[in-house]
């Protein structure tokens, strides 16, 4: 099948509605099992769904062209997972005390993240990142803030995975390079879920029937939002337009709410969708700026 530029903004919207209603199945997923537990098993099976498309890329490809040395994408996977583990930790806690569609906006402050800690590398923050990030604020607050300093729980916890997803955005910029996505993929994806299985066995109640329960929302978690998404996005990104992609992705948050609403029955404030709706232009700017809106 060729891929067109329009079938590869079709791939990157549907990566964007698979990883929007993925906070409803997170959600959803904790009425039974652990956050720990719930994210081990989830990438697990997103590992081994992607590992099957890792031997036909060995089997198919020259051992010259596989994406460089082993024994790097053995330390980028592990440096990748760690930070990894972090944000889908803080973000897991986090979806139990807020609703998906929060989440998902919230979570969307990446963007806004990746150039900010980009100025601790030396890289440089113009103006219109700034301008998004106050703007981000502004609807964050709207969105979340209770009173004049606080912050509801959940929210913040889903505000500092936030953080540990762009520290990942920029670990991954420096290995994308060096390494082949799928090999460095399946490695951070087995990092993370061996570190949240430990966790899980020391800190959480790991029961066989409470797994059967939330097998739904850990096969949409595990099989569709790491494997499949993560597939659609890479295979998508090399025929799509750099701007429709950012442009597309970011709407990853809009299919948050609305998941939120449809399944689970989560209303937002006016408020709330006004912040929703800052937010979401901060995104966008700080995009721009990032060069991710260039052509």
């Amino acid at each position: 099948m060729k891929l067109t530029s329009r079938k590869a903004n079709l791939f990157l919207l549907l990566a964007a509605v698979i990883w929007g209603f993925a906070f409803v199945a997170q959600r959803v997923g904790m009425r039974y099992v652990g956050p720990l537990t719930f994210n081990g098993v989830r990438f697990a099976l997103g590992a081994a769904a992607l590992f099957p498309l890792l031997m036909w890329q060995r089997k198919n490809r020259p051992a010259a062209s596989d994406g460089g040395d082993r024994s790097l994408v053995l330390k980028g996977g592990v440096v990748a997972g760690l930070v990894l583990f972090m944000g889908a930790t803080l973000q897991q806690y986090g979806v139990v005390y807020t609703t998906a569609g929060k989440a998902g906006f919230i979570t969307g402050l990446y963007v806004v993240f990746v150039p900010l800690l980009g100025l601790l590398v030396g890289q440089k923050t113009g103006r219109f990142v700034w301008a998004g990030a106050l703007i981000a604020a502004s609807g964050l607050y709207l969105l979340s803030a209770k009173g004049i300093v606080g912050i509801d729980p959940g929210d913040g916890l889903v505000l500092l995975s936030a953080l540990f997803w762009a520290a990942h955005v920029l670990v991954i910029g420096r290995l994308s390079r060096r390494v082949a996505p799928v090999r460095l993929a399946v490695t951070q994806f087995t990092v993370v879920s061996v570190l949240s299985l430990i966790g899980a066995v020391l800190f959480e109640t790991i029961e066989l029937a409470a797994l059967r329960a939330a097998v739904i929302p850990i096969l949409y978690a595990g099989l569709l939002s790491v494997a499949v998404a993560y597939t659609l996005q890479v295979v998508a990104q090399r025929r799509a337009q750099p701007a429709h992609a950012a442009i597309i992705l970011s709407f990853e948050s809009v299919f948050a709410a609305l998941g939120g609403w449809l399944v689970l029955s989560e209303g937002l404030s006016v408020r709330a969708l006004i912040g929703c709706a800052l937010m979401l232009v901060g995104i966008l700017l700080a995009q721009v700026e990032s060069g991710r809106l260039k052509d």
